[in-house]
């Protein structure tokens, strides 16, 4: 029987299921990564299961996301972060050594794997051949303690490539271009698997570019195959011995497929307020600019920071543009400086920011009132950058350098001949900034700043579920909207009743304060709720408010399972007209939840008081699932005893 890739490593990690399109399978994980906006509450987890030793082939504990450190929560997190990687047989990569993606690119990532991470943009890693994808924090903690990650049966969607990309375009149109063409809910329940002669031309980087994005689709995750050129990259960083070739079977058979014909390609920007607001930069060109940040996961590899030094080298940043760059990894900026490129970057006027997320997370360089901003990044969401009313235009380096000098969006291709960037014979390696977990464990000593609070947990699902509705809301809300990030919040992670008073403040300031005082209740949504971040919060802190259901048009991938591991329902209509009858205010009931759950019934009647009418739901748990749900979470369902490994 011929298989796709993506189900050839399915099915070399699969523990239970069967693997028909929308069935609940289970995957054994061999390597897990956190970074320290995740892992806080990731290791809380751990630790609450009892468990003495990861026992995945290889966990890493990145600090990336808060390594600004306006006060003492951010530098105790990151205390409590080492002293458990040390604990538990985890690596812990230092602050400054890098973002968790480019540097497991670099130095971890092994073809054919499987990696979760508590950070929707794991899926970097398929552009190694990984089968990487990302999740909420609990989800990785049950991982790192070897039991399966469930998730229903992805389709497969072949990608495929042709021709091969004209000078000034970039692998970040590539993936705008798919973008374009399926949304930032197209690709919900997909697996993206590349394939074409197309794919012979694009490097590892350029590669992980595109698998990184596919997050922005909703997709499941996105692969390429491992190849010579995979080969070429990992002997480079000295991890030959890693490579293994893995393909498509010849005829392999698909859910879909579509053709993307590079050749034909243009430079594309990603337009306010979202990844898939696509149109052509020569239609947007001349539009002024305020600031220019290149970097984040998205586009900060070596080739990519090398070919923007090439750009400005000789030139001088716009009077009216600023411009920040940050480096994917210690490995990038070290060669970077040995070989000069720094040196251009920083004649040019460029502000150089450490090697993290940064800007990206709304962690600093926040653009003006109203100002307009090229990010070489992967969201644009609405505030996310710090400043709620800036302009976020997502786009290449190469046409983040353009406008950079000509303080206008700009066309690239105006600049004259490319910049031609090859990959390096051999990448300047160092792990001095990745410690190894301790030789005895029992000696270290957890550190617990006054910042980590206590795990809140979930009471068992009651028999019936009531409450008022606290929140109507539209379309795509992210987990930005649900729980914003930025310097100010971010820091409180490990502090659940601190941040919890943030829900939905960019949305509704009262909320909180209403969710409180109503006892907690219901949030009604329209179409792909929570996408965006897999960050858990956006379900552990509502269900510490007191939120019960979420009802919805439709779901993100990963905020709807962090919803069941957290105990919150999350119910889809089974007419979307009945969204238009119900109002914020409203009370609703659900009769005989607990008892329908356990019977195994599909659908669940709620009853709108306030409205006097009711309406039909469907909650599409698996029967593992609805034990969740009964347990009052993922949790309490594992400490229950059930899915703890022997």
């Amino acid at each position: 029987m011929t298989m796709n890739l993506a189900k050839k490593i399915l099915a070399a990690h699969l523990v239970s299921g069967d693997m028909v399109k929308g069935a609940e399978i289970g995957i054994r994980i061999d390597q897990t990564l956190t970074q320290d906006a995740t892992g806080t509450m990731s290791y809380l987890q751990f630790e609450a299961m009892g468990i003495p030793r990861v026992r995945t082939k290889l966990s890493v504990s990145y600090v990336d996301h808060n390594t600004l450190q306006t006060g003492f929560e951010n530098a105790d997190d990151h205390a409590f972060l080492q002293s458990i990687a040390a604990k538990y047989g985890i690596y812990f990569s230092r602050p400054g050594n890098g973002i968790c993606h480019q540097v497991h690119l670099e130095r971890f990532a092994v073809p054919g794997q499987t990696l979760l991470g508590s950070d929707s943009h794991t899926p970097t890693a398929g552009g190694m051949g990984m089968l990487a994808i990302g999740a909420g924090g609990l989800d990785v903690a049950v991982a790192m303690g070897g039991g399966p990650f469930y998730l229903n049966m992805p389709s497969v969607l072949n990608v495929r490539l042709r021709g091969r990309l004209k000078p000034w375009v970039s692998s970040k149109d590539i993936i705008l271009e798919i973008l374009r063409r399926l949304s930032v809910k197209g690709g919900v329940g997909w697996i993206l698997e590349f394939s074409g002669e197309g794919v012979q031309s694009l490097t590892v980087p350029e590669r992980a570019t595109i698998t990184n994005m596919g997050a922005e689709l909703g997709a499941t995750t996105s692969v390429f195959p491992s190849d010579e050129l995979t080969r070429e990259f990992l002997k480079a960083q000295g991890r030959e011995g890693d490579w293994v070739p893995l393909a498509a079977d010849p005829g392999a058979d698909y859910d879909e497929v579509i053709e993307i014909d590079l050749d034909s390609l243009e430079p594309l920007a990603a337009m306010p307020h979202s990844p898939d607001n696509i149109a052509l930069v020569k239609e947007l060109a001349g539009t002024p600019i305020d600031q220019v940040a290149i970097g984040s996961c998205t586009n900060s590899s070596y080739i990519d920071l090398m070919r923007v030094a090439r750009i400005l080298k000789g030139h001088v940043v716009h009077p009216r543009v600023s411009l920040v760059v940050s480096p994917g990894s210690k490995q990038v900026l070290t060669m970077l400086a040995s070989n000069g490129a720094l040196a251009d970057i920083l004649a040019s006027g460029a502000r150089v920011l450490e090697p993290s997320c940064g800007p990206c997370i709304g962690m600093g360089q926040a653009p003006r009132s109203g100002g307009v901003s090229l990010r070489t990044f992967n969201r644009n969401f609405e505030g996310r950058s710090g400043t709620p009313n800036a302009k976020v235009y997502l786009v290449s380096p190469e046409v983040a350098a353009a406008g950079a000098i000509r303080g206008v969006i700009t066309d690239p291709r105006e600049l004259g001949d490319y910049p031609v960037i090859s990959m390096p014979e051999t990448f300047m390696a160092d792990d001095s900034m990745i410690i190894p977990p301790a030789s005895d464990p029992e000696g270290v000593e957890i550190v617990r700043g006054p910042n980590i609070k206590p795990l809140p947990l979930r009471e068992p699902l009651s028999e019936d579920v009531t409450g008022k509705v606290l929140l109507r809301v539209g379309d795509n809300i992210t987990t930005d909207h649900i729980m914003p990030a930025g310097a100010k919040i971010l820091p409180l992670r490990s502090n659940i009743p601190a941040i919890s008073e943030y829900v939905f403040s960019r949305v509704d300031p009262d909320f909180a304060k209403r969710a409180r005082e109503s006892g907690g209740g219901f949030v009604v949504g329209g179409h792909n709720y929570g996408q965006g971040s897999s960050r858990e919060h956006a379900a552990l802190a509502p269900m510490y408010l007191g939120v019960k259901a979420v009802l919805a048009k439709s779901f993100a991938r990963i905020h709807r399972a962090n919803l069941i591991n957290f105990g919150i329902l999350p119910l889809t209509f089974l007419d979307e007209a009945d969204y238009d009858w119900i109002s914020q205010g409203d009370q609703l009931e659900i009769q005989g939840v607990r008892r329908a759950l356990e019977n195994g019934e599909e659908t669940l009647t709620v009853t709108d008081i306030t409205a006097s009418r009711s309406f039909l739901v469907k909650h599409g748990l698996t029967e593992r699932q609805v034990g969740v749900m009964l347990a009052g979470g993922l949790l309490n369902y594992t400490r229950g005893g059930i899915n703890v490994p022997v």
